[in-house]
């Protein structure tokens, strides 16, 4: 939602690869989703290419896939913070759940995370929406759609709040007089809500960056309210340049309407690139990979996203009738579009959707991967982009080496990084702190 000349990348990272079947495919070794090496070296690499950032998605719950696949195995934060001691600047962003979370103590393993970046971390905020999850915290069945993104609201502002709570300049550090920090700029928050009774203030300092990037990945009528009322960046799911054009102009308008200005939010579509010399070896390579795919996992991938029970469901049929869910609405729709004419059968449908769950997957040269982005780029459908690699670390690999040095030569993205935080990569201010020149007793 800016005017800027350059576009913003950050990569979408996944076990090894986002391609369902990655795990399977001799590009990659499956050992490597339990290496800490192998996610360090995908930092390096994003790092390699002057990515803004790199990115971890996270579920709370293994569900009813573990046979075939699973792709959350290391807790994000956890993870990010060793690829941080093995980088120096790409910025490094985790998915956290509103719903099964506590914001003293997200907020404090935040603030941790950036200070041993040095000022690179970003939040992707979730409100977890799987009967899988709510079970493993007591709850039965979904919380209700509204009702979560209510609770988020809540929560992200005691949050903010709580990385307000130290001052920049409050740690003094000064052993001739004994003073650790000056208690007149750390402050109690005294937060008495709904669902949250916060005294603060945080056990951490302000972090270099002031605090973390915000990041939002959902595209129902909530989430889009919810991404203009406080996201700085936005992951979303858009598979055509007009629909990526319509989300794009609807969430600045959003943005607006909630007093912010539209560059105050970027928007980065999804792309899974399958790259080869020629668009013919690149559409095989992708074909390989779908060749893959067990069905039995991608039809309980489906019903998740859908809400209804497929694996006794045809391949060869089109999808049943659906129901409104309480689940993840906005993957639930893309999937609903896509089966709408009933021309998909469900076995074509998985093919589609095995690549990236939805997000849009292009074949080709890394100069048709580059007039892609540059196209969505310069007609209004974005900022920049998630690149998805489909299969880990060879995907990237490619990406970096080969589409990269094309988007630099045409003046697209950056050949070298300008700013030390991850905030600075995206081009956004400091926030400033609702507390500066207060005065807080409690706190001496």
């Amino acid at each position: 939602m800016s005017q800027e000349s350059q576009f913003h990348l950050n990569a979408f990272l996944m076990g090894v690869g986002h391609h369902e079947a990655a795990w399977r495919h001799p590009r990659t070794k499956a050992h490597r989703v339990l290496d800490v090496a192998h996610f360090q070296e995908l930092g390096r690499i994003a790092e390699r290419g002057k990515l803004d950032s790199v990115f971890f998605a996270d579920g709370l719950a293994v569900g009813p896939r573990i046979k075939h696949n699973t792709q959350a195995i290391f807790e994000p934060v956890t993870l990010l913070s060793a690829i941080a001691v093995a980088t120096e600047h790409v910025g490094l962003i985790a998915t956290a759940s509103t719903s099964y979370s506590d914001p003293y103590n997200l907020a404090r393993k935040f603030t941790s995370l950036d200070h041993i970046s040095g000022g690179r971390a970003g939040w992707n905020i979730v409100t977890s929406a799987g009967a899988d999850e709510a079970a493993n915290f007591g709850v039965d069945g979904i919380p209700a759609h509204s009702g979560r993104y209510e609770r988020a609201e809540e929560f992200v502002d005691v949050t903010l709040a709580l990385w307000d709570s130290w001052e920049d300049g409050a740690v003094v550090l000064d052993p001739e007089t004994g003073v650790f920090a000056d208690p007149g700029k750390v402050h109690t928050i005294d937060h008495d809500g709904p669902r949250f009774r916060v005294k603060g203030p945080l056990n951490s300092p302000r972090s270099a960056q002031g605090r973390p990037l915000l990041v939002q990945a959902g595209s129902s009528e909530s989430g889009k309210e919810f991404a203009a009322r406080y996201a700085e960046a936005v992951f979303t799911a858009q598979r055509t340049l007009e629909q990526g054009q319509e989300f794009y102009r609807d969430l600045e308008a959003r943005v607006v309407k909630h007093g912010r200005n539209a560059g105050d939010l970027k928007v980065l579509p999804g792309i899974v690139p399958f790259i080869a010399d020629t668009e013919e070896e690149a559409k095989a390579l992708e074909q390989s990979f779908t060749d893959l795919i067990s069905p039995e996992y991608s039809l309980r991938q489906l019903s998740t996203m859908l809400g209804v029970d497929l694996t006794k469901h045809s391949l060869d049929a089109p999808l049943p009738p659906l129901d409104e869910i309480q689940g993840n609405k906005s993957r639930y729709q893309l999937v609903k579009d896509l089966a709408a004419d009933g021309s998909l059968t469900v076995r074509q449908l998985i093919g589609l959707l095995g690549g990236g769950r939805g997000h849009r997957t292009f074949a080709g040269t890394p100069e048709q991967v580059a007039d892609e982005l540059q196209t969505w780029f310069e007609q209004g459908a974005a900022d920049g982009f998630n690149i998805m690699p489909p299969y880990l670390p060879g995907g990237l690999d490619d990406f970096v080496d080969r589409v990269v040095p094309i988007l630099q030569q045409r003046g697209l993205f950056r050949t070298e990084y300008t700013a030390t935080t991850l905030r600075g990569h995206y081009g956004l201010t400091d926030v400033g702190n609702r507390f500066a020149g207060a005065v807080d007793e409690a706190s001496a």
